[in-house]
């Protein structure tokens, strides 16, 4: 059993070589505290017989609307302690896991403490060889003139848009970062002093209005209160609420310019001809392939013919699903589909995926690699533009539900950017003979 700082509790047991049972613990008083004011805030919705609107009893509303506020509480409690907090302790104790965490049971009641259950999938044993001393030949550039053309164009245009931008009040497809407490109408903490950490991009479609008003014209220092639907809906959609939350603005990544200082830090480079070196990696391509995707190819497939481990079969078919819905997204989905051996590569490919994913969690473990707010900034800033969105090998998680841009727990950003950084110590160590 580990104990984090809070009093949030991570129990491990049923520990088997390839799976394990987690359960995360709630203490009775976030439980309570959630519950009375789920209660106080179906008051505003509730309209029974000899009470006028707004005026039923609270107790009236515990006891005979009981299940529906159970289950809000189950769906808000995951959402905005759960997740995050499972996420990070599994990273904090170094608990290596196969896929994600698969919910399995939630027990919540009043008076009592909330259990979420969840089984883990442990990574196989992975013996790490001396990965920093093979050898590895990256690809070479492309020797046409109008790539480094290109390249020199991309950064007059970007530095350009830097002198441009004039404001760093929030605007379309920038990405935020902010923490949301619960709190009452007096302005004070529901739930103790906890509070989510979340990323949001801000989207330009009808349906993402609502962040938009919230959001955009303000800027990173500035603290406002909300109720607004789309927090509500984010949290839980099992009933209508009406809960206000405390806003801080925590960071911001502007999308009006691609940031060459932060691409200087992401990959450790030391001048400007460093940084046009490296974007040749993303206009420099061979068999519609670029260098730089081609390096990692080559990189990857080098560490895994070093290394020998198998991948458990459940693992590669959680893989493929991945892998379809992918696939189904290409405009050239059908004519792939009727190619004979179509599931067979679809199949290696999962492989390749989970087993390059388990090696690059292992090495960033022995590594002991870590994140600064600047490595999420950085890694954030190479989503701007289509070009540069090469460089990601480890793409952020889905931001968009239903065609809406989303909040992303940071937790679960962690994990990719982790995974990228991981890549690209890789390489710095294969490619600095």
């Amino acid at each position: 059993m580990a104990q984090s700082k809070q009093d949030l509790k991570l129990n491990l047991y049923n520990i088997q070589p390839h799976f394990c049972n987690a359960s995360v613990v709630l203490p009775t008083y976030l439980v309570d505290a959630l519950y009375n004011q789920a209660s106080l805030s179906q008051k505003k919705n509730i309209h029974t017989y000899g009470f006028q609107k707004g005026t039923t009893p609270l107790g009236y509303i515990e006891q005979n609307f009981k299940s529906n506020l159970l289950e809000h509480l189950k769906e808000f409690l995951l959402k905005y302690f759960v997740i995050s907090f499972l996420y990070k302790e599994l990273h904090d104790q170094k608990i290596l896991i196969a896929g994600e965490p698969r919910i399995t049971d939630i027990m919540v009641q009043p008076h009592h403490p909330a259990e979420f259950h969840f089984e883990l999938s442990l990574a196989p044993l992975i013996e790490l060889n001396q990965w920093k001393e093979f050898l590895f030949k990256a690809p070479k550039r492309k020797n046409y003139k109008d790539i480094d053309r290109q390249v020199e164009s991309f950064i007059k245009e970007e530095l350009d848009f830097m002198k441009q931008t004039s404001s760093d009040l929030i605007g379309f497809y920038d990405w935020i970062n902010f923490d949301l407490a619960l709190i009452n109408n007096q302005h004070e903490y529901i739930l103790n002093h906890y509070k989510q950490n979340l990323w949001l991009k801000i989207g330009d479609e009808e349906a993402d209005i609502p962040f938009q008003e919230e959001f955009s014209t303000k800027k990173v220092g500035t603290i406002f209160y909300s109720n607004n639907q789309c927090f509500q809906e984010y949290f839980s959609n099992q009933f209508d609420t009406h809960y206000n939350f405390h806003i801080v603005i925590t960071d911001h990544v502007p999308h009006s310019f691609f940031n060459l200082e932060q691409f200087k830090h992401h990959f450790r480079l030391k001048n400007n001809k460093d940084i046009q070196q490296k974007l040749i990696e993303i206009f420099s391509y061979r068999n519609d392939l670029s260098q730089r995707r081609a390096m990692v190819e080559d990189a990857l497939h080098l560490l895994l013919a070093k290394h020998s481990f198998e991948v458990p079969n459940y693992l590669i078919l959680r893989q493929q699903k991945t892998v379809l819905e992918a696939v189904q997204n290409n405009p050239d989905y059908h004519v792939y589909k009727t190619q004979p051996d179509f599931k067979n590569n679809v199949r290696l490919l999962a492989e390749k995926q989970a087993k390059e994913t388990l090696l690059i969690d292992k090495i960033a473990l022995e590594e002991e690699i870590s994140l600064s707010a600047q490595d999420l900034k950085s890694y954030l800033n190479l989503t701007k533009r289509a070009r540069t969105k090469e460089f990601i090998y480890f793409h952020p998680p889905m931001t968009k539900l239903k065609g809406q841009e989303v909040p992303l727990p940071a937790e679960l950003l962690k994990q990719a950017c982790l995974r990228e950084k991981t890549l690209n110590t890789i390489i710095y160590h294969l490619t600095r003979k």
